[in-house]
């Protein structure tokens, strides 16, 4: 089974995670993850390892040293391949394939065509300016 958590969910499980190590406070990160997964997903989790998802949350979030992002992400990915649950997190190499594009354009040697379009551009931000 695969579970793939958008990017607005990471976002959210990132702040949550950061506000959890200032305040010491694990309880609503656990919340926050716990809301991440969809009905299915958790009755899929939950029959895979025999107990409660939201306890399964707390041994986690136990195990966790409460220091790093990355190392939460990769305890819970962990736990859940054990069980047979690949946990992926969307954009993850995409954003790494974007900058490497990225990159390569911004390495590239331009054309006249691509200097005169982009001097067009300013002229006309110019004019409007005006």
């Amino acid at each position: 089974m695969e579970i793939v958590l958008d990017k607005r969910t990471l976002r959210q499980l990132r702040q949550s995670a950061v506000d959890a190590m200032e305040e010491g406070d694990t309880e609503t990160l656990r919340e926050d993850l716990l809301d991440s997964f969809g009905e299915e997903q958790v009755e899929e989790i939950e029959r895979r390892i025999d107990t409660d998802l939201y306890d399964f949350l707390g041994d986690v979030l136990d195990e966790w040293s409460g220091d790093e992002l990355d190392e939460l992400f990769d305890l819970l990915e962990a736990q859940l391949a054990d069980v047979g649950i690949e946990l992926k997190f969307e954009g993850q190499e995409s954003d790494d394939d974007d900058e490497v594009e990225e990159t390569e354009e911004a390495a590239g040697e331009f054309d006249d065509d691509d200097e005169l379009e982009f001097g067009a551009g300013e002229e006309e931000e110019e004019v409007e300016d005006e």
